[in-house]
């Protein structure tokens, strides 16, 4: 059967396209979290259209050999981690845009589509693509869309979801869904479109979509604020919202990522004491922009922001923003890293960020928080040593109380990385049973034969409820 399986895969993409080099493979059989258990793929199959993912598909099918969608392999979940025996897709040959209607404000495109690229082609007609993915220079809209992605900006703009209009997607018998429009409006039938986005691809492989884009705003302003305490830098954010004001970025870092920046970048990011960091940017232009930044600067202050700066030079706003934009390398450059993604309301971000500092303390490590503060999106992010087991071992139990204190304050296990193979317990916590039937019940329609991404997501049977796994470092 295997070697069946294999000859159907060359004939279909050729041989160079079918990877079974378990050295090369081995490549392709994981994301960026280490917490995940990752399985030995059969083969890694790289289809350059949306013919020869159906063939694919087709023939992965006939033998009941698992199927793993997978783009760049910048997820944060395990979603792409190969199971074992199973052939992973990879879609980055798909690289191509398809068309870009700057009329309509539309592109097409295929799912192996860096992200920043497709930013660029849209900048080029004076539109924009707003899902800003810290990866986004890498990632792409293929993973972008299986896992609803997020990004700085989302708190103006919206998530990936917010930006599709339609899809191409190759289903389990191998047939190919056209979903949506490409009207502005259009509410013809179940709404399709959003059912595939950010499931991760465990109901079909996307092999296309339709962006809707917007005009190219202007060059943004920048503010930042220091604050000697987080709950201040908490207020500070519930000043701006009730004020009425949407930045088009909102951005929050605690003392240990600030520190860790400033190290990195060897520069110096505040005074002693410094506690918190916002930094907000207001790209609406013009006389709009100079009251949305005079306005959150005053806000801040009414917190008791210890300093604020505010600059409408978008080179000086780019250095002032860049402390964000490493903060995970600088962490990473100290040591192994678990980074977390969960949502709470925006009223409790102090009560997270305060409730990581203690799930460190208590497990002996370093939990530093950044995050998305006009939307409540948090990155707590755990560090620790690779080669000590014991630290591991700690940092996963503290991953966890990560995700139990999100969900205490209201808050959701993934604000835009997704479940994964990662958070399937969480997810069924934060849902209930009559949801998780229903995801099963879909799962069960779309793909009766458990083809693609098992194990992700959810288990698809209810009386073996996945459990939280965290392999070995």
């Amino acid at each position: 059967m295997t070697a069946g399986l294999l000859n159907a895969l060359r004939d279909a993409l050729g041989e160079g396209a079918v990877l079974t080099d378990p050295d090369v493979t081995e490549g392709y059989a994981g994301d960026m979290m280490p917490l995940v258990p990752r399985g030995r793929p059969l083969a890694v199959v790289l289809p350059a259209d949306t013919a020869q993912v159906q063939a694919c598909v087709r023939a992965c099918a006939e033998a009941g050999t698992p199927l793993v969608p997978r783009g760049a392999g910048s997820g944060l979940t395990g979603a792409a981690n190969a199971v074992d025996g199973c052939v992973v897709l990879v879609t980055t040959r798909m690289n191509r845009i398809l068309e870009l209607d700057a009329d309509n404000r539309l592109a097409v495109v295929q799912p192996g589509v860096v992200n920043l690229d497709l930013r660029k082609a849209a900048a080029r007609h004076g539109l924009f693509y707003p899902p800003d993915p810290s990866s986004l220079d890498w990632c792409t809209l293929g993973g972008n869309l299986a896992t609803n992605a997020g990004g700085l900006c989302c708190g103006k703009y919206g998530v990936t979801a917010d930006a599709v209009l339609g899809l191409e997607v190759v289903l389990a018998d191998g047939a190919l869904l056209r979903t949506g429009r490409r009207t502005v409006k259009g509410v013809a039938g179940y709404d399709l479109t959003r059912l595939f986005v950010g499931s991760e691809g465990t109901l079909g492989v996307i092999t296309g979509a339709t962006l809707a884009l917007k005009p190219l705003p202007a060059a943004p302003g920048t503010l930042i604020a220091s604050f000697d305490a987080v709950e201040k830098a908490g207020d500070g954010v519930i000043r701006v919202v009730r004020e009425g004001i949407v930045p088009s970025l909102m951005e929050i870092m605690d003392a240990t990522s600030l520190r860790a920046s400033a190290a990195y970048l060897d520069t110096d990011l505040g005074g002693a004491g410094q506690q918190a960091l916002l930094l907000c940017q207001s790209d609406s232009g013009g006389a709009a922009a100079d009251r949305e930044l005079a306005a959150m600067e005053r806000l801040c202050q009414e917190a008791g922001a210890t300093f604020t700066h505010t600059t409408r030079d978008p080179a000086e706003g780019d250095l002032l923003l860049r402390a964000r934009r490493v903060s995970l390398t600088a962490l990473e450059a100290q040591g192994a890293v678990m980074t977390e993604d969960v949502a709470v309301p925006r009223t409790r971000i102090a009560e997270l960020i305060a409730g990581c500092e203690k799930i460190g303390a208590a497990a002996g490590l370093t939990v530093a928080v950044v995050g998305h503060a006009g939307d409540g999106n948090m990155h707590p992010t755990v560090l620790y040593d690779r080669a000590s087991p014991d630290e591991f071992r700690r940092a996963g139990e503290a991953f966890d109380a990560i995700l139990a204190l999100g969900l205490s304050l209201g808050g959701t296990v993934t604000g835009e990385h997704g479940i994964g193979k990662l958070k399937q317990e969480w997810l069924e916590r934060e849902l209930g049973p009559v949801s998780m039937r229903v995801h099963r019940q879909l799962k069960a329609a779309l793909d009766p034969g458990n083809l693609f991404n098992p194990g992700a997501v959810f288990s698809p049977d209810a009386s073996t409820p996945a459990e939280a796994d965290h392999g070995t470092p």
